[in-house]
C-alpha cells in the first residue's frame, strides 16, 4: 500500500472496528482481548501515540444504555409487569454480554480515528519535575 496516500476516515474506523490496522488493514490491533499492540506487526505503523483512554468505555455505556433501556420499557409495558427477579435475569446478563462484544470494537474504531486524524498523545515531558507544593 502506497504509505503518502492514507485511507478514507471510513475505510480507517471499519478497519478499527474490525481490530485491524487502520492503514493498512492487515495487522490486528490487540494482543488480546484490549491490549493495543505498540506496532502493527504487518505495515509497523507505531500505534503507542494513539491512546483511546476512557473514550471507548463512555461510548460502550453509552451504547448498551440505548440499546437496554428501551427494551426493559417495552418489556415492562408489554410483559404484563414482571418481577424485578425476571428483569434481572434478563437484563444484567445482556448488558454485559453486549459491553463485553462492543467494547474492543469500539476501542479499535477510536484508536482509527485518532489515527485518521493524526491526534497522538503528547509525549511525556522528560525536563522539569513535578512539584506538589506548586
Amino acid at each position: 500500500m502506497n504509505e503518502e496516500r492514507s485511507p478514507d476516515i471510513w475505510t480507517c474506523l471499519w478497519r478499527g472496528w474490525r481490530g485491524r490496522c487502520p492503514r493498512c488493514g492487515a495487522g490486528s490491533l490487540f494482543s488480546s482481548f484490549l491490549k493495543m499492540r505498540s506496532h502493527c506487526p504487518a505495515c509497523e505503523l507505531g500505534l503507542e501515540p494513539f491512546r483511546a483512554d476512557d473514550a471507548p468505555a463512555y461510548f460502550t455505556i453509552f451504547a448498551v444504555g440505548h440499546i437496554v433501556v428501551p427494551l426493559v420499557l417495552v418489556f415492562e409495558r408489554y410483559g404484563g409487569e414482571p418481577p424485578l427477579w425476571v428483569h434481572a435475569a434478563l437484563w444484567l446478563p445482556l448488558s454485559v454480554v453486549l459491553a463485553l462484544l462492543l467494547l474492543p470494537r469500539i476501542k479499535g474504531a477510536v484508536i482509527a480515528l485518532l489515527w485518521a486524524h493524526r491526534i497522538a498523545a503528547p509525549k511525556p515531558s522528560t525536563t522539569g519535575s513535578y512539584d506538589p507544593s506548586a
